[in-house]
């Protein structure tokens, strides 16, 4: 503190006290010995900024209109959780997330009303919805240059000029400040009012200003974002520890006092307002710190997608390059200033701009080891990268500038100094301009492509705009018109969509929908089917295509499907998987000469299309309307086969699937996309396979294999379908014969075409894979049916005890958790919908205590068996042996494949079962430590299903050990998963 110690002498105005005034304050004196007298120095006139402080403001602003005009929305949190109530408010009518169900209510309406204020003046210039939109956004561009100015001309005073410049420039030209500046999140605001308690706290003339500082920080904490708080600890703790020095303890305690009261004023504001809306006593900061802290494993950020420790570096990176890389030099760069030359070169002390720089670091620090991350976690803290790149870079060319010839940086030529460093700026700006350009040309579609819903043919339209894999890229309702509502439709997320706030207009008082409970919400992200929308309730769909993205089920491609849909407008949007590294960061002219010798061409798909309904015609994307259990065939021939890469009986290992993640665990179909190679999956323990199913054919398979009369045609037509399949995919094992297939391993030959057939077709299907089969057949009630079947190795079912049951039933008899709640509704959707050409994939697991692939015997006898006067049968888990050795735990995967035959309509279940001992599982790495956390994370309903009861003890102790053990050896993150599922 040498230095504040000789600014607060120079400030005395007589040898027995030195003076400091808090401009909010009494005067705090520093008792001096009497004995000693201090000269008074000349008051230096306040250093004024480079440049007219109107004319900065005029430079941020207009830089921060350009944002407002053209920047693309980056986070589909900033549109359902702050545009969405925003229009709820102004305009009746929005989606709501579950953070703004009064159950939860962990978003604070003081924040939206601010801003739907703001759209209320926006609204006076022009009826359509987008005009209160952008007004927003330019409101928010002009308070963000007032703060940036405010920074700005402090900085210039209390550091340097040229410190100054250096941070205007880099708050002007960097991508991050250019999204943040505009961007409608807490995290924004938080930022606003970072860099006004900045201000306070970094100007002293007239006084410490703790009080205004903590008032800023504390407004931006409250209203905005309660974590941003933490940037003030190092400014408040530097406060402190010089008002120390004068021992007026009251003094201090005033100062605290005043900026603890000013803050709970915005507290007290906050909590009237959410209580009015939420009609309930309501502390949104706690609750959010409390969802985002204290919640537990099945909730809390971390459900919504991590990310790995080097996320923000890399983004940070992206975002301010260079500047980036100075902010974090700027430590060493002190230190290096400290020792060698032991002054500064700013009218601050080493000391007080390391004060400065410690919130970046603290903050970069602390949020890179949170697993969730997002892009706006790090706004807060841009203003304090800005001023440490400045920092940094003012230091270094104050070495650089040196003319003493002693040393050798002295005796370089000014002129190549001053070219090498205009180089190094001019390129970081060069940098900056090309990655914001290239952001606002290859993602603005979002923002362009519902303007003709606006054209008179539609404006006055009541009607329903759906998405389905582009609902998190919608711009928010005011894009629609007042009659339109956005809806979903099932796509491949799996995940708690928003839902509608309540329109009730009579009866219920102000704002129903901001106190009345919303239907399916929960802070689990579970999904809740009843946000989906059918798509025959669709005038109006936004849908995108990409040329290296297949469709499925779940996302057909729509743009293709033109007997249905009609297209409106189209955007481009860049094709990440088509554009090479370089095109996807920054802007690059798309010149054919440039191209062709820089770079290869960048491929830009159409997205999104914006389509109305033309027809209802059948099509190869959509269901065909029919009567319920009457199938018309269809004209679809499975693409043929590819054989397997160096596939061998005798070499090729099964693929280790492992299906489970780090908690929490949800209960969800898990669909996704298969391709037609990968229908059947064979390795080297087929003849394994094959001879435990021949086996329990001879032995019982009138109860393991069966089709009704009914679905006999549908399993001739499934036995056909895998005697073209096999020899194309496995040409060394299978080879096709003029009546079937030959089997080159167990030298059998099957005659599919000799009627009757020598065996049920389940059987003989059954026998050329690893498989075990099922077929579903709707009758008139819409119900599916179990009519076919060769199932040989459930391990934990019998056939005969689900034959000729609905797909509800067999579900519900088997106790499958959640299957009414969450999912029900959605597989009776899915095989209501399924076509021929749109085959999906899924996964789940096990653990089994015994070593039987066919039958689990430790719950039980597959067969009643009479033991004096008991029956003895299978009665689950309850009769399994608790906490078996580990030798006996065994890890069951299944992957499971899903296809309509096209002649018979049937739905084909393919069921491979991998199975090998825990003990073998766990030396992978990652897998016990993610295994044990997924095992954890299961509900009481899942837990009871899979009897987790019987065998957690000793699971998850030896699980724990060898994750410890894999920690140790650095094999893996404490914490990390790696890879994709189903792993």
């Amino acid at each position: 503190m040498a230095s504040a110690q000789k600014q607060l002498k120079a400030d005395a105005s007589g040898d027995q006290k030195v003076s400091l005034r808090d401009s909010n304050g009494p005067k705090v004196n520093f008792p001096h010995n009497a004995s000693k007298t201090y000269k008074k120095p000349k008051q230096k006139p306040p250093v004024e900024p480079p440049m007219p402080t109107i004319a900065v403001f005029y430079g941020f602003l207009l830089v921060n209109t350009l944002a407002a005009a053209f920047a693309p929305i980056q986070d589909c949190d900033e549109v359902f959780n702050y545009w969405e109530p925003t229009h709820y408010l102004n305009r009746r009518s929005g989606l709501q997330t579950w953070e703004y169900s009064p159950d939860y209510s962990i978003r604070s309406w003081l924040y939206i009303v601010i801003h739907a204020i703001m759209g209320k003046f926006g609204s006076l210039l022009s009826s359509r919805p987008t005009a209160e939109f952008y007004f927003i956004r330019l409101a928010l561009g002009a308070i963000c240059a007032a703060c940036e100015t405010r920074l700005f001309s402090t900085i210039c005073k209390t550091f340097n000029p040229r410190v100054g410049i250096m941070f205007g420039i880099v708050i002007a030209v960097s991508p991050g400040m250019f999204h943040a500046s505009v961007a409608y999140l807490p995290s924004s605001f938080s930022m606003y009012k970072t860099m006004l308690g900045m201000s306070a706290f970094m100007d002293w003339r007239g006084g410490l200003k703790t009080a205004p500082g903590m008032m800023w920080f504390g407004i931006g904490a409250i209203v905005g974002w309660p974590f941003s708080g933490a940037l003030i600890l190092p400014l408040l703790a530097e406060d402190l520890a010089l008002s120390s020095m004068t021992g007026d303890v009251s003094e201090i305690i005033y100062r605290l006092l005043d900026g603890v009261v000013r803050s709970l004023l915005a507290l007290a504001l906050q909590i009237a307002i959410d209580t009015f809306f939420y009609h309930k006593v309501t502390v949104v900061p706690w609750n959010l710190i409390s969802y985002n802290i204290f919640s537990g494993a099945s909730r809390g950020p971390a459900i919504f997608g991590t990310e790995p420790w080097d996320f923000y570096l890399r983004n940070l990176t992206l975002n301010f390059n260079l500047w980036f890389l100075l902010a974090l030099s700027v430590g060493p760069v002190l230190g290096l200033q400290f020792l060698l030359r032991g002054r500064s070169t700013t009218k601050l002390s080493t000391i007080r701009s390391m004060v400065f720089a410690a919130p970046f670091y603290i903050w970069l620090v602390v949020f890179s080891t949170q697993a969730h991350k997002e892009e706006r976690f790090m706004y807060p803290v841009y203003p304090f990268l800005a001023l440490n790149a400045a920092v940094a870079l003012h230091t270094i060319l104050a070495y650089v500038g040196s003319a003493d010839p002693a040393k050798i940086v002295g005796r370089i030529p000014p002129k190549l100094k001053l070219y090498v460093v205009s180089l190094c700026v001019i390129f970081a700006i060069d940098v900056s301009v090309a990655r914001t350009l290239g952001v606002v040309s290859a993602y603005r579609a979002p923002l362009q492509v519902y303007a003709p819903l606006h054209d008179e043919e539609f404006a006055h339209t009541e009607a329903n705009v759906c998405l389905g894999k582009e609902w998190y890229r919608f711009p928010s309702s005011y894009f629609l018109p007042s009659g339109m509502r956005a809806k979903f439709i099932k796509s491949a997320f799996n995940g708690l969509l928003p839902g509608q706030f309540n329109e009730a207009k009579t009866g219920f008082g102000f704002f129903p929908g901001t106190w009345l409970i919303p239907p399916g919400m929960n802070d689990q992200n579970i999904e809740d089917p009843g946000k989906h929308t059918d798509i025959d309730h669709c005038s109006f769909l936004v849908d995108s295509h990409f040329p290296g993205q297949l469709p499925s089920t779940l996302e057909p491609n729509y743009i293709e499907d033109t007997d249905t849909w009609e297209e409106l407008k189209c955007s481009r949007f860049l094709d990440s998987s088509k554009t090479n590294i370089l095109g996807r960061i920054l802007w690059i002219p798309d010149l054919e000469a440039f191209a062709r010798r820089r770079k290869p061409p960048l491929s830009r798909a159409s997205s999104p299309d914006l389509e109305k309904p033309s027809s209802r015609r059948a099509s190869t994307f959509k269901a065909p309307e029919r009567e319920p259990g009457i199938w018309a065939p269809i004209d679809f021939n499975r693409p043929a086969a590819a054989p397997y890469p160096d596939w061998d009986v005798h070499k090729t290992k099964p693929l280790p699937y492992r299906p489970f993640k780090y908690g929490p665990y949800h209960i969800t179909m898990g669909l996704r996309t298969m391709q037609w190679d990968e229908w059947i999956e064979l390795d080297n323990r087929y003849f394994e396979y094959h001879e435990i199913k021949k086996r329990r054919i001879d032995e019982r398979g009138h109860k393991c294999c069966i089709t009704a009369p009914e679905a006999y045609d549908g399993a001739v037509e499934l036995l056909e379908e895998l005697c073209s399949y096999l020899p194309q995919r496995y040409p060394s094992l299978f080879c096709s014969t003029p009546t079937g297939i030959h089997n080159l391993l167990t030298h059998e030959t099957f005659d599919i075409t000799t009627r009757p057939l020598s065996e049920d077709p389940m059987r003989t299907a059954g026998r050329l894979i690893q498989d075990d089969i099922a077929i579903m057949f709707e009758k008139s009630d819409g119900q599916y049916y179990l009519l076919a079947g060769s199932i040989l190795l459930a391990g934990f079912w019998r056939l005969e005890d689900k034959f000729g049951m609905p797909l509800s039933e067999i579900h519900t008899s088997g106790n499958v958790p959640g299957f009414k709640q969450k999912l029900e509704k959605g597989m009776m959707n899915f095989f209501k919908r399924v076509q021929p050409g749109g085959p999906v994939l899924r996964n789940n697991y096990f653990i089994q205590v015994d070593d039987d692939l066919a039958w689990s015997h430790s719950i039980g006898p597959e067969d009643p068996i009479k033991e004096g006067d008991k029956l003895m049968q299978a009665e689950g888990w309850a009769s399994a042996e608790k906490n078996k050795a580990i030798e006996h735990h065994h890890f069951r995967s299944e992957r499971q494949s899903l296809r309509r035959l096209p002649r018979s309509g049937g739905v084909v279940f393919t069921i491979r079962t991998y199975f090998e001992p825990i003990t073998n599982v766990a030396e992978e790495r990652g897998v016990p430590g993610r295994l044990a956390s997924a095992v954890r994370s299961w509900g009481e309903d899942p837990a009871r299903y899979k009897g987790r009861e019987r065998y957690e003890g000793v699971l998850l102790e030896f699980l724990d050990g060898k994750h410890r053990e894999q920690v140790e050896r650095g094999v893996v993150r404490e914490d990390g998963e790696e890879g994709s599922y189903p792993f």
